[in-house]
């Protein structure tokens, strides 16, 4: 069976700017580790229906398959620079798998 192409979507309200600077340097590289790629970012979104569940600064990227993203998520050095997200932001990241290949 082929694998899926997974996409993650990070909403993130900045609150300490400097620090969340720390996790941006390391993030990329780790991104690029584990087969992902960095697709948009936006910190002025604009909603056309129903409920605003998205504040402040909404990130799209994807990973070739939920392996990769596990991978990435789980990685030590991933998770070393995350204390930076945790302790400078509020943030939800949530997956969604792509379509199947045709």
């Amino acid at each position: 069976m082929d694998e899926v192409k997974v996409y993650m979507v990070a909403n993130l309200q900045i609150h300490d700017a400097e620090r969340y600077r720390e996790y941006e340097k390391g993030f990329f590289p780790i991104l690029k580790k584990h087969g992902g790629e960095f697709i948009t970012y936006d910190d002025n979104i604009i909603h056309f229906e129903g409920d605003t569940p998205l504040k402040g600064r909404v990130i799209l990227f994807s990973f070739p398959s939920l392996k990769h993203a596990n991978e990435w998520y789980s990685d030590p050095d991933y998770q070393s620079i995350s204390e930076h997200r945790r302790a400078s932001v509020t943030s939800t990241i949530t997956l969604i798998n792509g379509l199947p290949p045709r």
